[in-house]
Protein backbone atom coordinates (compact mmCIF):
# COMPACT_ATOMS: atom_id res chain seq x y z
CA UNK A 1 0.00 0.00 0.00
CA UNK A 2 0.84 3.52 0.20
CA UNK A 3 3.73 5.49 2.36
CA UNK A 4 3.74 6.12 6.08
CA UNK A 5 0.71 8.14 6.84
CA UNK A 6 2.11 11.62 9.27
CA UNK A 7 -0.37 11.60 12.30
CA UNK A 8 -0.73 14.86 13.78
CA UNK A 9 0.16 14.96 17.28
CA UNK A 10 -2.82 15.56 19.49
CA UNK A 11 -2.96 19.15 21.48
CA UNK A 12 -0.74 18.65 24.68
CA UNK A 13 -0.83 14.84 23.80
CA UNK A 14 2.50 13.02 23.52
CA UNK A 15 4.45 12.45 20.52
CA UNK A 16 3.43 9.67 17.98
CA UNK A 17 6.01 8.14 16.85
CA UNK A 18 6.53 7.76 12.88
CA UNK A 19 7.70 3.38 13.28
CA UNK A 20 4.75 2.88 15.33
CA UNK A 21 2.21 4.86 12.63
CA UNK A 22 3.83 2.92 9.94
CA UNK A 23 3.83 -0.59 12.03
CA UNK A 24 -0.38 -0.25 12.74
CA UNK A 25 -0.42 1.30 9.44
CA UNK A 26 0.46 -2.26 7.71
CA UNK A 27 -0.96 -4.06 10.34
CA UNK A 28 -4.24 -2.69 9.72
CA UNK A 29 -4.26 -3.22 5.98
CA UNK A 30 -3.01 -6.67 6.06
CA UNK A 31 -5.73 -7.50 8.97
CA UNK A 32 -8.81 -5.79 6.98
CA UNK A 33 -7.90 -8.07 3.76
CA UNK A 34 -7.70 -10.82 5.95
CA UNK A 35 -11.03 -10.53 7.99
CA UNK A 36 -12.78 -7.80 6.32
CA UNK A 37 -14.38 -4.53 8.17
CA UNK A 38 -16.72 -6.17 10.09
CA UNK A 39 -15.03 -8.55 11.33
CA UNK A 40 -12.24 -5.98 12.03
CA UNK A 41 -10.82 -5.54 15.63
CA UNK A 42 -8.50 -2.84 16.82
CA UNK A 43 -7.06 -5.26 19.48
CA UNK A 44 -6.05 -7.82 16.43
CA UNK A 45 -4.28 -4.62 14.63
CA UNK A 46 -2.29 -3.63 17.23
CA UNK A 47 -1.33 -7.18 18.23
CA UNK A 48 -0.28 -7.69 14.53
CA UNK A 49 1.45 -4.62 14.62
CA UNK A 50 3.51 -5.30 18.00
CA UNK A 51 1.63 -2.48 19.62
CA UNK A 52 -0.82 -1.87 22.04
CA UNK A 53 -4.04 -0.99 22.00
CA UNK A 54 -3.70 2.62 23.56
CA UNK A 55 -1.49 3.86 20.32
CA UNK A 56 -4.17 3.11 18.23
CA UNK A 57 -5.83 5.39 20.43
CA UNK A 58 -3.52 7.75 20.52
CA UNK A 59 -4.05 8.25 16.65
CA UNK A 60 -7.76 7.06 15.85
CA UNK A 61 -10.98 7.56 18.01
CA UNK A 62 -12.19 4.30 16.52
CA UNK A 63 -12.53 2.11 14.39
CA UNK A 64 -14.36 3.93 11.32
CA UNK A 65 -12.41 6.54 12.37
CA UNK A 66 -8.87 4.81 11.56
CA UNK A 67 -10.50 3.41 8.04
CA UNK A 68 -11.72 6.84 6.89
CA UNK A 69 -7.95 8.32 7.87
CA UNK A 70 -5.96 5.46 6.42
CA UNK A 71 -7.56 5.26 2.98
CA UNK A 72 -8.13 9.05 2.97
CA UNK A 73 -4.36 9.13 2.92
CA UNK A 74 -3.88 6.46 0.03
CA UNK A 75 -6.12 8.67 -2.22
CA UNK A 76 -4.21 11.68 -0.71
CA UNK A 77 -1.33 10.20 -2.30
CA UNK A 78 -2.71 9.15 -5.84
CA UNK A 79 -0.93 11.93 -8.21
CA UNK A 80 -2.83 13.97 -10.51
CA UNK A 81 -3.92 12.57 -13.61
CA UNK A 82 -1.12 13.56 -16.28
CA UNK A 83 -1.63 16.13 -18.48
CA UNK A 84 -1.10 14.59 -21.84
CA UNK A 85 -2.12 17.16 -24.20
CA UNK A 86 -4.47 15.02 -25.58
CA UNK A 87 -7.61 13.01 -24.19
CA UNK A 88 -6.36 9.45 -25.71
CA UNK A 89 -2.78 9.88 -23.78
CA UNK A 90 -4.87 11.41 -20.67
CA UNK A 91 -7.21 8.03 -20.78
CA UNK A 92 -3.77 6.00 -21.09
CA UNK A 93 -2.06 7.26 -18.52
CA UNK A 94 -5.38 7.23 -16.41
CA UNK A 95 -6.15 3.55 -16.95
CA UNK A 96 -2.85 2.71 -16.25
CA UNK A 97 -2.73 4.64 -12.80
CA UNK A 98 -5.96 3.56 -12.30
CA UNK A 99 -4.80 -0.74 -12.63
CA UNK A 100 -1.92 -0.24 -10.81
CA UNK A 101 -4.18 1.04 -7.91
CA UNK A 102 -6.76 -1.54 -8.30
CA UNK A 103 -4.64 -4.46 -8.86
CA UNK A 104 -3.03 -4.59 -5.90
CA UNK A 105 -3.45 -7.53 -4.02
CA UNK A 106 -4.69 -5.85 -0.96
CA UNK A 107 -6.48 -3.11 -3.03
CA UNK A 108 -8.54 -6.14 -4.58
CA UNK A 109 -9.43 -8.24 -1.37
CA UNK A 110 -10.14 -4.68 0.02
CA UNK A 111 -12.21 -2.82 -2.03
CA UNK A 112 -15.45 -4.91 -2.75
CA UNK A 113 -15.72 -5.81 1.46
CA UNK A 114 -15.80 -1.91 2.00
CA UNK A 115 -18.26 -1.36 -0.66
CA UNK A 116 -20.44 -3.89 0.86
CA UNK A 117 -20.22 -2.86 4.17
CA UNK A 118 -21.01 0.62 3.48
CA UNK A 119 -24.20 -0.93 1.68
CA UNK A 120 -25.29 -2.38 5.04
CA UNK A 121 -23.74 0.49 7.26
CA UNK A 122 -24.98 4.08 5.67
CA UNK A 123 -22.81 5.95 7.71
CA UNK A 124 -19.77 4.53 6.89
CA UNK A 125 -20.86 4.14 3.15
CA UNK A 126 -21.40 7.73 3.77
CA UNK A 127 -18.33 8.93 4.77
CA UNK A 128 -16.37 7.00 2.05
CA UNK A 129 -18.32 8.47 -0.50
CA UNK A 130 -16.94 11.68 0.54
CA UNK A 131 -13.18 9.94 1.52
CA UNK A 132 -12.37 8.06 -1.31
CA UNK A 133 -15.35 8.44 -4.25
CA UNK A 134 -15.42 11.79 -4.23
CA UNK A 135 -11.39 12.82 -4.39
CA UNK A 136 -11.05 10.56 -7.22
CA UNK A 137 -13.74 11.73 -9.26
CA UNK A 138 -12.98 15.68 -8.83
CA UNK A 139 -9.50 14.66 -10.37
CA UNK A 140 -11.10 13.07 -13.61
CA UNK A 141 -13.41 15.64 -13.82
CA UNK A 142 -10.56 17.79 -14.30
CA UNK A 143 -9.04 15.99 -16.77
CA UNK A 144 -12.67 15.81 -18.64
CA UNK A 145 -13.08 19.38 -18.87
CA UNK A 146 -9.35 19.80 -19.99
CA UNK A 147 -10.31 17.85 -23.06
CA UNK A 148 -13.93 20.09 -23.02
CA UNK A 149 -10.93 23.25 -23.05
CA UNK A 150 -9.08 21.99 -25.90
CA UNK A 151 -12.26 21.08 -27.80
CA UNK A 152 -11.69 17.16 -27.90
CA UNK A 153 -15.11 16.64 -25.64
CA UNK A 154 -18.13 18.64 -26.65
CA UNK A 155 -18.84 21.57 -24.22
CA UNK A 156 -22.24 19.79 -22.86
CA UNK A 157 -20.24 16.89 -21.82
CA UNK A 158 -22.61 14.52 -19.39
CA UNK A 159 -19.65 14.70 -16.81
CA UNK A 160 -21.83 12.01 -14.56
CA UNK A 161 -22.37 9.58 -16.89
CA UNK A 162 -18.64 10.13 -18.51
CA UNK A 163 -17.25 9.37 -14.99
CA UNK A 164 -18.92 6.12 -14.20
CA UNK A 165 -18.13 5.46 -17.49
CA UNK A 166 -14.06 5.64 -17.07
CA UNK A 167 -14.29 4.01 -13.30
CA UNK A 168 -16.53 1.45 -14.21
CA UNK A 169 -15.07 -1.19 -16.87
CA UNK A 170 -11.58 -1.66 -15.56
CA UNK A 171 -13.24 -1.99 -11.76
CA UNK A 172 -15.15 -5.06 -13.19
CA UNK A 173 -12.46 -6.51 -15.25
CA UNK A 174 -9.87 -6.63 -12.06
CA UNK A 175 -12.45 -7.09 -9.20
CA UNK A 176 -15.02 -8.89 -10.50
CA UNK A 177 -13.74 -10.75 -13.12
CA UNK A 178 -10.64 -11.15 -11.59
CA UNK A 179 -8.53 -10.60 -14.97
CA UNK A 180 -5.06 -9.11 -15.27
CA UNK A 181 -5.12 -5.11 -16.86
CA UNK A 182 -2.38 -6.11 -19.55
CA UNK A 183 -0.68 -3.83 -21.81
CA UNK A 184 -3.06 -5.00 -24.66
CA UNK A 185 -6.49 -4.56 -22.63
CA UNK A 186 -5.60 -1.08 -21.78
CA UNK A 187 -4.99 0.14 -24.97
CA UNK A 188 -8.39 -2.01 -26.74
CA UNK A 189 -10.22 -0.10 -23.47
CA UNK A 190 -8.54 3.37 -23.60
CA UNK A 191 -9.85 2.98 -27.69
CA UNK A 192 -13.54 2.01 -26.65
CA UNK A 193 -13.59 4.86 -23.85
CA UNK A 194 -12.42 7.45 -25.88
CA UNK A 195 -14.57 6.64 -29.03
CA UNK A 196 -17.42 6.15 -26.82
CA UNK A 197 -16.91 9.79 -24.68
CA UNK A 198 -16.63 11.44 -28.19
CA UNK A 199 -19.67 9.98 -29.67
Amino acid sequence: MAGTPTTPRPAGGPVLQDSVTAAITEAFFAELAATGYARLSLEAVAKRAGAGKAAIYRRWSSKQDMTLALLSELVTATPEPVDTGTLRGDLAAFLAEMAQGLGHPLVLRILPDLIAEGGRNHELGEALLSTVRDPRRARATRMLERAVDRGELPAGLDLTAALDLLAGPLYWHLAVVRAPATPAYLDRLTAMLHAALRA
